[in-house]
């Protein structure tokens, strides 16, 4: 190991442990790319958070393995495999002997081969030390996820790469909750209140209403990125978009039944790979199912917003999405809620407080029902803003712009803001 040479941060200071990783820290960390990653675990509490970073949607891409043991466990490993990317190796062996009990993994190591060393001794002779003899990161105990993961970053992300934009996927708890018309109306919203380049992608391939929302007829779109990601790039992205207004393109659905259209789990990575390299932020419109491919894409976005209407339906299928959505996502902020269609005549309804103590989550916005701005909007391919901008809903749309891209902190609100309609029911 010490011929080669590694990128180095300062040992972590004594601190007490973290039980969980910071989320704001963890919210703007890139994915970590293709690589391998061997950790050796002498505790069983580090083999543990080993296990939940493996979970992490950033280490989506990253194979990880974990062994029980030591330095010298790795060493008897690799003498006859190769070595993966990078080994975590966790050791309490003491600083005096700790270069000499590397030293047989170090004849094994594969030149390209990164370390991570998790010790006990908050010593900074020993970190020169591991310095000087090639060691990528040194790590003292007790670390939290965050140290482990930003680690990793540091070694494997450019830190001169362009920061990877924004991804915000917006589901129905049920078909027909409008989940759709507020994806369309918060892109909208969110380009032209930022002046930000955004792109929306329809996901809903055979009945995707984007392109009608904004009296669009695009002969390409997300069929193509989908059905060709070997083609698939910046460029060829480009070529299917389609321009909504000054800020905003469309990557849109056929909105065609001419076949099937049965996705791999994996089938909107590239897509969703290609759309944070394009835009600031981009919107997904995803449809309402439940397979391997809408769960991929759910677990790998940056925020979730669930829509639904004030039912029992409605109310089941928020309580088992946000539950799935909160182990499919350990690590992240639990998706937003946003109640529709609320105060529908002659429905009978379940009141947004008592809809929302099951699900332990507060709406960020409550949308009345109001068929006359909603109808003319969808009928003339326009937005709610553009056909009303001093509406409560344009209003609205405009703070769950705000919220969704990080802007503003969820807050309770104010009669007649967001949250008015709990007050008055």
């Amino acid at each position: 190991m010490s011929a080669i040479d590694y990128e180095f941060a300062s040992p972590q200071s004594l601190r007490e442990p973290d039980e969980m990783p910071r989320l704001g820290d963890l919210e703007n960390m890139r994915p970590l790319p293709r690589i391998s990653v061997h950790a050796f675990c002498e505790s069983e509490a580090l083999q543990q958070l080993m296990e939940r970073c493996g979970g992490d949607r950033r280490m989506a891409k990253v194979s990880l393995r974990i062994t029980s043991g030591g330095i010298a466990a790795a060493a008897n490993m690799f003498a006859a495999a190769p070595t993966p990317n990078l080994i975590v190796l966790e050791t309490r062996a003491n600083p005096a002997i700790l270069l000499a009990e590397l030293a047989p993994l170090a004849a094994v190591c594969d030149p390209s081969t990164k370390v991570v060393i998790i010790g006990y001794h908050n010593d900074i002779a020993l970190y020169r030390d591991l310095i000087r003899n090639g060691i990528s990161e040194y790590i003292v105990q007790p670390v939290s996820m965050q140290d482990i993961l930003s680690a990793m970053a540091a070694i494997f992300i450019d830190p001169d790469a362009e920061p990877l934009g924004r991804s915000i996927a917006f589901i129905g708890a049920k078909g027909g909750v409008g989940a759709s018309t507020i994806a369309h109306n918060c892109a909208f919203g969110i380009s032209n209140l930022f002046s930000t380049e955004t792109i929306l992608a329809d996901l809903d391939l055979p009945y995707g209403t984007a392109n009608i929302d904004f009296d669009q007829d695009p002969a390409q779109g997300i069929a193509e990125a989908v059905f060709a990601p070997e083609r698939l790039d910046e460029v060829f992205l480009d070529r299917l978009l389609t321009k909504c207004s000054e800020h905003l393109s469309l990557l849109a659905a056929p909105s065609m039944l001419d076949r099937a259209y049965d996705f791999e789990a994996s089938a909107f990575q590239p897509v969703l790979d290609v759309l944070q390299r394009s835009a600031p932020v981009s919107v997904l419109d995803v449809p309402h199912a439940w397979s391997e491919w809408t769960r991929s894409v759910l677990a790998a976005v940056d925020e979730v917003v669930i829509c639904a209407v004030p039912d029992l339906a409605n109310l089941r299928n928020a309580k088992n999405m946000l539950d799935a959505l909160r182990r499919l996502r350990p690590n992240d902020k639990a998706p937003h809620l946003i109640l529709n269609q609320v105060g529908m005549p002659k429905r009978p309804e379940i009141a947004p407080s008592e809809f929302c103590e099951p699900l332990e989550a507060d709406p960020i916005a409550i949308i009345p029902f109001d068929i006359n701005l909603f109808g003319n909007a969808a009928n003339s391919g326009r937005m709610i803003s553009e056909m009303d901008a001093k509406s409560p809903v344009a209003e609205t749309f405009s703070q769950v712009a705000h919220i969704v891209t990080g802007r503003v902190a969820v807050k309770k609100a104010k009669k007649g803001g967001l949250l008015g309609l709990l007050k008055r029911r």
